[in-house]
C-alpha cells in the first residue's frame, strides 16, 4: 500500500505536469487544489527537489517546477524516492537488498520466489509508466 506521502507526491507532480507552462507553482495552490496539507506537501516537494525532479524559485512568481520532462520520469523512480523499496521483502529488492534474518536458504525459500514474481510484475508496470501517463484520464496496462 502506498503511503500518503507517496500518494500526495504523485498527485502534486501530476498537477505540475498537467500545467501548460513550466512556470513555478506555489505550494499553497497545489495544496488547496489537491486537498493536501501544506506543511506535509512542503516536506514532500523538498525531498523531490533534493532528488533532482523539481526546481524552486523564491520570491514573487516563485514556487516549485518540474526540471525534467514528465515523459522522462518513471513512476518506479518516484516511488523509490518517496516510498523506498518497491519489493515487498528486503531479500528480493533490487536496489535495497538485505538478507532476511529468519531465512536459512534464499535459494529454496518459496516466499522469496513468489515475492520475486510480484516484484518483477510490479516493476514491469511501474518502469513503463511515466508522469506523463498520469496526466491522462485513464491508464492502460
Amino acid at each position: 500500500m502506498l503511503s500518503k506521502k507517496t500518494k500526495y507526491g504523485l498527485k502534486a507532480l501530476t498537477y505540475m505536469a498537467k500545467k501548460e507552462s513550466r512556470d513555478p507553482v506555489l505550494i499553497s495552490k497545489i495544496a488547496k487544489d489537491e486537498n493536501i496539507s501544506k506543511k506535509f506537501l512542503e516536506i514532500i516537494l523538498l525531498q523531490l527537489k533534493n532528488s533532482g525532479f523539481l526546481g524552486s524559485k523564491k520570491g514573487k512568481g516563485g514556487g516549485y517546477y518540474l526540471i525534467r520532462e514528465p515523459e522522462d520520469i518513471t513512476i518506479a523512480s518516484l516511488i523509490r524516492i518517496l516510498e523506498g523499496p518497491i519489493a515487498m521483502l528486503p531479500c528480493v529488492s533490487l536496489n535495497f537488498y538485505e538478507k532476511c534474518d529468519d531465512c536459512k536458504d534464499e535459494e529454496t525459500c518459496s516466499l522469496s520466489k513468489l515475492m520475486i514474481e510480484v516484484r518483477d510484475s510490479t516493476l514491469k508496470i511501474l518502469e513503463n509508466k511515466t508522469l506523463a501517463d498520469l496526466t491522462q484520464s485513464t491508464l492502460s496496462a
